[in-house]
């Protein structure tokens, strides 16, 4: 099985410089050794369980709240049997067909 989550965690409460937290979410995310993707808007991580990713994501929503008085978290979770590498599998798909026409 695959587990894909996407997740954003946002301090609330703090300056509005905010990166200094959110690359200690990222860093936990990247200890995890789990396969990740970061972009401006969401860390992906995939792993085996939803136990496995969900650990993850709750760690990193830790660390933030251990300095911020509120934490914002969104996450989208892709879960499907069968399914390996979806990290980058998805994409890949997605631009062989831009490829064909």
């Amino acid at each position: 099985m695959s587990v894909l989550v996407a997740f954003s965690v946002t301090p609330l409460g703090v300056s509005d410089g905010v990166s200094e937290l959110v690359a200690d979410a990222i860093r936990v995310v990247r200890e995890s050794g789990l396969p990740n993707e970061t972009n401006s808007m969401f860390t992906v991580i995939e792993g085996d369980t939803w136990d496995e990713v969900m650990a993850v994501v709750q760690r990193a929503v830790d660390v933030v709240a251990a300095r911020a008085p509120r934490v914002s978290t969104v996450i989208k979770v892709d879960s499907r049997a069968g399914a390996k590498d979806a990290i980058t599998q998805k994409v890949a798909t997605v631009e062989r067909h831009l490829a064909e026409g």
